[in-house]
């Protein structure tokens, strides 16, 4: 859902009901989306609107999940519908292409604003233009909506360009399903090889070794460049590469299977200089990420963009306590000398119940702020207010370190922003230098364990390198979920001593420690471990 979140907010207000209400439309329409090849980034903003507002989705085996988890980040009235039709590598449980026509036209008649969500593009070996002349003779209205193709984005991701200035002026798409070994073939292969430039292959593990034989035979040399993207832009993507005479045997060495692009050509020796998506520091490693559900994104993105597969398992989410004790405290604010902040949630909370009472920043002209961490002071000077007090080390006893030897704590009333079942040391702390506290709890972290039975069979069959923990409320969620006997198979990753003590106290091997008790200080020290 993280991504799903992202791409949401980036597509800020634009809805993409306003094309069919400008053409006065009132039955329905169905628009042939393309997916792109994997990577939730690259749907086209067009594709991300109409997600956000259609009332079904009928989509192919390639799409990414993510992709369809943005229909449900918007309240609806109805829940929207997901029809999934296969349709890969001709499966037997995938629809029979008229099947798909006959339910477009039956969605696009019932009045419904239809997604047909097709992996890459939906006019490059798609069938787009087939489900479009369905639709057309149906008299149902459609729009096509463009996708990246996986030909030119798998070969991108690879470090392949499908063509370069004084090495290919020209690239071929074809696919791979016409067999050259056949009486007829609508592919003249011999031309290809004698045409130059690049060729991108589509579907074509199984007949590969006949088309390097057919190429070979029209004059291409055997020992030109290439190369097999299977998972082109997903996280788990591989690449070999070979010659147009070996290719074949590396792959069937390798174990690489469907889907691939095959790409075939001298563009695809630059690979070694400019090949990146694979080459990033924590490329294959698989990473669970427990954070609350409205936390996640940061972490999870900077994992992604260090190359990571991310595995999402909110182990605990954010629960606004009882607002009455935080009200109280904000009517009697003047009576305060300090407050405390130990976390980014308690800020957004506190906000919350202040802008509530039609008040900002200024109100607290008064009151000195103490913080925990950077980010909790990052945060509050996101809604204004500046911090007094922010210790060099992220815990609490830093804290108090900070505020000893200061003449403004001792008898002066404190108001301590916790969450609940919190440690007691900073309050008891703060009493021990003479301060009177006032602690109100904002909210308590309580177990979420979304996909916590998936997860666990993934960890029990060695499929994550590393869980990542934020708080010590997250290793009791996690090992709670996914049960003692799957947590301990992964070595994990803390952002600070008091979360690692937590993930100790229940058998976890805890390989890294941040240095510095921060987001990009946890991701910096998973990356260095890694690199």
């Amino acid at each position: 859902m993280t991504q799903a979140r992202r791409m949401t907010e980036a597509l800020g207000r634009t809805e993409a009901l306003g094309r069919t209400e400008a053409l006065g439309m009132t039955t329905g329409m169905v628009y042939l989306v393309g997916a792109g090849p994997g990577d939730p980034g690259l749907l086209t903003l067009r594709g991300g609107e109409l997600l956000v507002t259609c009332d079904a989705i009928v989509y192919d085996a390639l799409a990414n999940p993510a992709l369809l988890a943005l229909a449900s980040v918007h309240e609806r009235a109805t829940p929207v519908e997901l029809h999934d039709v296969g349709k890969r590598g001709g499966a037997s449980e995938s629809a029979r292409q008229d099947e798909i026509n006959a339910l477009l036209v039956r969605l696009g008649k019932e009045g419904k604003r239809v997604v047909r969500l097709k992996g890459g593009d939906p006019l490059v070996f798609g069938r787009g233009s087939e489900e479009a002349q369905a639709l057309a003779e149906a008299g149902v209205p459609f729009e096509i909506v463009p996708g990246v193709t996986a030909g030119i984005a798998a070969a991108a991701y690879a470090g392949i360009p499908v063509t370069h200035r004084g090495i290919a002026t020209s690239v071929t798409f074809v696919t791979g399903h016409e067999d050259p070994a056949k009486d007829t073939t609508t592919v003249d292969w011999s031309a290809l090889a004698r045409a130059g430039g690049t060729i991108v292959l589509y579907m074509g593990v199984k007949t590969l070794p006949r088309i390097a034989a057919a190429l070979v035979g029209g004059g291409m040399s055997p020992e030109t460049p290439a190369a097999a993207v299977q998972w082109g832009t997903h996280p788990h993507q591989r690449t070999v590469t070979g010659t147009l005479s070996t290719l074949a045997d590396v792959m069937e060495r390798e174990g690489i299977s469907a889907p691939v692009i095959t790409i075939i050509g001298p563009v695809v020796a630059l690979r070694e200089e400019i090949g990146w998506f694979d080459r990033r520091p924590l490329f294959g490693k698989r990473i669970v990420v427990t954070r609350a559900r409205s936390q996640a994104a940061s972490l999870s993105e900077r994992l992604r963009a260090a190359g990571a597969e991310v595995i999402e398992m909110p182990a605990t989410q954010i629960e606004v306590a009882d607002p009455g004790p935080l009200r109280s405290a904000i009517a009697r604010r003047d009576e305060y000398g300090w407050i405390m902040f130990t976390s980014q949630n308690a800020v957004r909370i506190f906000w919350d119940a202040l802008r509530a009472e039609s008040l900002d920043a200024r109100a607290l002209a008064r009151v000195k702020i103490g913080a925990v961490g950077p980010a909790t002071a990052a945060a509050l000077l996101d809604c204004g207010i500046a911090v007094d007090v922010s210790p060099d080390r992220f815990v609490a006893e830093a804290l108090l370190d900070a505020l000893r030897d200061r003449r403004d704590v001792r008898g002066v009333r404190v108001l301590y922003a916790a969450a609940q079942g919190a440690r007691e040391t900073l309050q008891d702390g703060l009493e021990e230098l003479g301060a009177v506290v006032d602690r109100v709890e904002l909210y308590r972290s309580v177990p979420d364990g979304a996909g916590s039975e998936e997860l666990r069979a993934r960890l029990l069959d060695g499929g994550a390198d590393l869980v990542t923990f934020t708080s010590a409320s997250s290793v009791k969620a996690f090992v709670a979920a996914v049960g003692d006997d799957a947590a301990v198979r992964v070595r994990a990753a803390s952002i600070g001593p008091i979360t690692s003590a937590a993930a100790r106290e229940h058998g976890l091997e805890v390989a890294i420690e941040a240095t510095e008790s921060t987001i990009p200080g946890l991701v910096a020290a998973i990356t260095a471990q890694f690199a």
